[in-house]
């Protein structure tokens, strides 16, 4: 589940518990009542953004026009295909939104794994270091 324009996620106990455990000092957790459900839910905030985005090795990049009418989202990124970032200027964050493209929520390798043991996440998740997609199928 999502809540919100950015895409907040809603997350079950089991959920939040991996994100208390992994990335605590990432991410606030705030308890939320879903209508028809009795079991409690989260609403995971990612506190962290980092400004890493590499846009050279990104698939494709969309940013808004300077001229967009609303002054925040000049410069900003509209969209981006095949989204790669520089672990190196995520300053050690384990669970983050790019800065200026807040559509994506991005955890590391290990909080990926914890988080699939959970299972049934109704989520999928996209590599974001290394080449990109088309580069990847060009090797091959």
């Amino acid at each position: 589940m999502f809540a919100g324009i950015e895409r907040v996620p809603i997350v079950s106990e089991a959920v939040a518990n991996v994100f208390r455990r992994l990335a605590p000092d990432d991410v606030q957790l705030f308890p939320v009542t879903v209508e028809g459900e009795s079991a409690p839910f989260f609403i995971v905030n990612a506190v962290k953004a980092a400004d890493c985005i590499d846009e050279a090795n990104c698939e494709e990049v969309h940013r808004y026009d300077q001229d967009d009418p609303y002054p925040e989202r000049r410069g900003a990124y509209r969209w981006i295909y095949g989204l790669r970032v520089d672990p190196a200027k995520t300053d050690g964050a384990r669970v983050f939104r790019p800065k200026r493209f807040t559509t994506a929520l991005i955890v590391s390798e290990d909080i990926k794994d914890a988080l699939e043991s959970v299972g049934s996440l109704g989520v999928s998740f996209e590599r974001v270091t290394g080449s990109s997609a088309q580069e990847e199928s060009r090797e091959t």
